[in-house]
C-alpha cells in the first residue's frame, strides 16, 4: 500500500521524504489556507519535493471553471493530480480530464454508489472519507471493504482506492489488510505509526547496557 501524507506543510513533507516512506501528497483548500501561503506556490514546492502524485484540488463548483483551473494546476508539474469533488459537475470534469490523459482524484466519497460512479467517470483515485463516517456513527472502513469488493468484480476498473480522513493507526492497518491501494495520512497520525512504547523501552535498555561498556563506535 502506498503512503501519501495529507498536508501542505513542506517542512513536514521533506522530513517524511527523507525517511523514505512517502509515495505522494494530498492537499485541499483547508490545508492550503492553514499554511498561510499562496496556493500555486505551495503546490509547486511540494511537487519539487515529491516524485510521486501530488493532489491539488480545484475550488470551482461548475465544470467549465473546474477545467480551467485544472489546466492551470496541470502546468505546475507533471506529477500534479487534479482533485475534484464527487458532484455532477465534478464527474463531468473527471471524464473530460481522463479522456485528455490527466490524472484525477475524486474526493469526498461517502458511499459505494458514489465510488462506482467515479470509476465509471474514469477517476484515477477515489477518496472515501473513513474518519468522517466514523464521526456520524457509521463504519468508515466498512465502506472501503464494499468498494474493494465491488471493484474486484470488474477487472476493467482501474480506479485506485485512496483511503482518506484517516484518524489513527488502526485505520491504516485495516486499509492495508483490505488491500486498499493508498492511504493518505495526516502528519500527526503518520508519526504515531512510528511510535511504540516497547520500542522506546527497548532502546533505553540497549543504550544503558552500551554505556556500561565504556566503548564508542567512533
Amino acid at each position: 500500500m502506498q503512503f501519501f501524507v495529507d498536508t501542505a506543510d513542506t517542512t513536514e513533507i521533506k522530513e517524511f521524504v527523507e525517511m523514505g516512506i512517502l509515495d505522494g501528497v494530498t492537499t485541499n483548500p483547508s490545508l492550503i489556507a492553514k499554511s498561510g501561503r499562496k496556493f500555486l506556490e505551495v503546490v509547486a514546492e511540494i511537487c519539487a519535493l515529491v516524485k510521486g502524485p501530488v493532489s491539488a484540488e480545484v475550488t470551482a463548483l461548475d465544470t467549465p471553471t473546474m477545467l480551467k483551473e485544472a489546466k492551470v494546476l496541470s502546468k505546475i508539474a507533471k506529477n500534479v493530480v487534479i482533485k475534484l469533488p464527487l458532484t455532477t459537475d465534478g464527474l463531468k470534469a473527471c471524464r473530460t480530464l481522463t479522456d485528455a490523459g490527466v490524472k484525477t482524484n475524486v474526493t469526498l466519497c461517502f458511499s459505494a454508489a458514489q465510488a462506482l460512479l467515479a470509476a465509471k467517470a474514469g477517476a484515477t483515485y477515489i477518496s472515501p472519507f473513513v474518519g468522517r463516517l466514523d464521526d456520524i456513527g457509521q463504519e468508515g472502513m466498512g465502506l472501503i471493504a464494499e468498494i474493494k469488493q465491488m471493484y474486484k468484480q470488474y477487472p476493467a476498473i482501474e480506479t485506485q482506492i485512496l483511503v482518506a480522513s484517516t484518524r489513527h493507526p488502526r485505520h491504516i492497518v485495516q486499509a492495508a489488510m483490505m488491500g486498499a491501494d493508498v492511504a493518505t495520512i495526516p502528519p500527526s497520525v503518520l508519526r504515531t505509526l512510528i511510535k511504540h512504547p516497547l520500542t522506546d523501552r527497548g532502546l533505553e535498555s540497549f543504550m544503558a547496557d552500551w554505556k556500561k561498556t565504556g566503548q564508542s563506535i567512533l
